[in-house]
């Protein structure tokens, strides 16, 4: 009976020693489906795809008062956090730092994200960025120069470039890629340019597959659907195809020298959070500033393109004007 009682008191211990050694990770930006979803994962060991590692224990609110999808649901999220996961609401930014090891800004209206972070990098605390990184492609070139010079690790990126059926796709032996057209929702947002506010995720899916080195891009935008042509510096082809339309697929398909691969379903949070979880613990990012730099570079000039009639548009220019 007293050795059973050992036993139990150090599984106990060994409980709480792993516990303790979960990350205390702060939320900024309560305005998203995102954030239970990740609460969920984290902080919920029952669940199936539990994510173990770190813990969401602190948050602040934000929200954007003129975006209704925003400010609609601050305060519910809020309070699940709270009632659920015992979540403590901090007044401000810095003061939420100080009680936490990482941060994940949530936000889910890009243009204050240079503000949010700012307090974070000075902190000296790892931050992931939700989609989209920000609200203007100066605004995620300025996020990385002052994390670089910070030496704080920052990443951003969609759910949707680590989605398992994607991952699936990228391992057949199709040869060497050629192109790939990259099939997602495009629904806009007037304060935030076409693509940054849902394109961002098939476009994340697009720089998947071909990587870093757009040079141009042309765009060809009607009420419902956009048509992004960017031009790789290898010569390679990458097409962005945006339907504003419900029901919308995900989907990649991936031309090689031998064959081709098209992405069969689509996935969820789950893998994306493991890598967020990894960051956190290494402070090494799993995509490079450089390619989501040229991502939301790509973007921008899909805007430019649309504004001179459908024109070819370089990269070179849009990061001249933006820096």
């Amino acid at each position: 009976m007293r050795k059973a009682i050992m036993v139990t008191m150090c599984l106990a211990a060994m409980c709480l020693v792993a516990e303790s050694d979960d990350l205390r990770v702060g939320m900024i930006g309560l305005d998203t489906s995102h954030v239970p979803a990740f609460a969920k994962l984290l902080n919920d060991a029952s669940d199936p795809q539990h994510v173990a590692g770190a813990k969401v224990v602190a948050a602040f609110k934000g929200g954007s008062a003129d975006i209704e999808s925003s400010a609609s649901r601050v305060d519910g999220y809020t309070k699940e956090l709270q009632e659920k996961f015992g979540v403590k609401i901090y007044d401000s930014i810095e003061e939420m730092c100080k009680n936490v090891d990482a941060v994940m800004l949530e936000s889910v209206d890009g243009r204050p994200h240079l503000e949010q972070v700012k307090p974070v990098i000075k902190a000296g605390k790892p931050v992931f960025i939700d989609k989209p990184m920000a609200g203007s492609l100066h605004d995620v070139i300025e996020i990385f120069r002052l994390a670089q010079e910070a030496k704080v690790p920052v990443f951003s990126s969609s759910s949707y470039r680590f989605y398992q059926s994607l991952k699936d796709v990228l391992k057949k032996d199709i040869g060497e890629v050629r192109s790939c057209i990259s099939i997602g929702p495009c629904h806009l947002e007037p304060h935030h340019p076409d693509l940054f506010w849902y394109g961002v995720h098939p476009t994340e899916a697009l720089f998947t597959v071909m990587g870093t080195g757009c040079e141009s891009v042309v765009r060809t935008a009607t009420p419902n659907t956009d048509i992004v042509t960017g031009t790789w510096k290898d010569g390679r082809i990458g097409v962005l195809y945006g339907i504003r339309s419900s029901g919308t697929p995900h989907k990649v398909v991936v031309f090689g020298a031998k064959d081709v691969a098209e992405q069969e379903n689509s996935g969820d949070y789950a893998l994306m959070v493991v890598e967020i979880v990894k960051f956190f613990q290494t402070g090494v990012a799993p995509i490079s500033a450089e390619e989501t730099t040229n991502m939301f570079a790509f973007m921008e000039a899909a805007d430019e393109s649309k504004r001179q009639g459908g024109a070819p548009v370089k990269i070179a220019d849009v990061m001249a004007k933006a820096k």
